[in-house]
């Protein structure tokens, strides 16, 4: 089983993609916190991250860059409830960037192209 380590600092979010992402069958792992998400990605060594941009503490930009240090290969798709962040040059580090919705299509469809079975 595949496993993704989702970064978001809200509940609502990772209640709604665990549930999407099991049922379609990935195993999900949970981080609050950028500063969370990074001490887990080692000793988990997920086949991708979804992450959010806008968290308190440490931003999703800031984890992606460290992320991209530790392994360059790992997938990332950036999630995030504002749409200008896709125009961030920043933000092109990723390999996908998705805006928050409870449509799932978009999010499955993007972990389905990055994820290698």
């Amino acid at each position: 089983m595949k496993k993704i380590l989702l970064i978001d600092d809200e509940d609502s979010i990772h209640l709604l993609y665990r549930e999407e992402l099991e049922e379609a069958g990935y195993e999900v792992h949970s981080a609050m916190s950028g500063e969370d998400g990074l001490k887990l990605a080692p000793t988990l060594n997920p086949d991708l991250v979804i992450l959010d941009i806008n968290m308190p503490g440490m931003n999703g930009i800031d984890v992606l860059r460290r992320i991209k240090e530790m392994d360059a290969g790992l997938p990332v798709i950036l999630s995030s409830a504002y749409q200008e962040f896709k125009q961030d040059l920043s933000s092109w580090a990723s390999d996908d960037f998705i805006v928050k919705s409870a449509d799932m299509t978009e999010l499955l469809s993007a972990v389905s192209r990055h994820i290698k079975s």
